[in-house]
């Protein structure tokens, strides 16, 4: 299943407004949309996932920002992120699960100990890269196809990441193609 990665420097760098991003993805079958904004205020952020709710009907992840967390269906974290909550990531998942209670929550992992070490975590899927060199994040570290033997450690799904493209396919337990740039390449000519 595609797993879109909606990444608004991305939009800018690549001239897209999240409107024709969403117009051009209406037709792909893409059960889960993560949006991304590093840099923008939560009132930026706020707007984008109203937008995104008006024109999507599938499920939404914000990236990082429980803030935000009444307008999406999930929270996805990064390695670093994780540990604002606290050192303990048994007890950054608990905190986060009491603030958002049953919606998704997605951990980032780059490795075999951080999967194994996200076993024991109460999240409902793993974001597992790079798979492919991408241009988006230059410093993630290549994995290929030894990516693909290390996600089997995983007991919960995994969202594959980086490089990935829509004519990939994957064996359980990956369940997510991550595709971010990709879905910029159809708009951008």
């Amino acid at each position: 299943m595609i797993y879109a990665l909606v990444d608004q420097e991305t939009l800018q760098k690549k001239g897209v407004s999240l409107q024709d991003l969403l117009s051009s993805i209406r037709s792909l079958p893409i059960p889960i949309l993560q949006y991304r904004n590093k840099n923008g205020s939560l009132s930026e952020q706020k707007e984008a996932l109203i937008q995104i709710r008006n024109h999507y009907d599938g499920k939404v992840i914000i990236n990082d920002k429980i803030e935000l967390i009444d307008l999406a269906d999930g929270l996805h974290l990064g390695q670093e992120d994780i540990r604002c909550y606290s050192d303990d990531k048994v007890k950054a998942i608990a905190i986060i699960r009491e603030r958002i209670r049953r919606k998704t929550v997605g951990l980032s992992t780059h490795n075999a100990a951080e999967i194994v070490e996200a076993n024991r975590l109460d999240v409902d899927y793993i974001g597992l890269g790079a798979y492919r060199p991408t241009g988006t994040k230059r410093d993630a570290k290549v994995m290929g196809t030894s990516l693909l033997e290390i996600a089997k450690l995983s007991k919960h799904p995994v969202a594959i990441i980086g490089g990935v493209l829509l004519e990939d396919t994957f064996e359980p337990p990956i369940q997510y193609k991550v595709i971010g740039s990709g879905l910029y390449n159809a708009i951008v000519h």
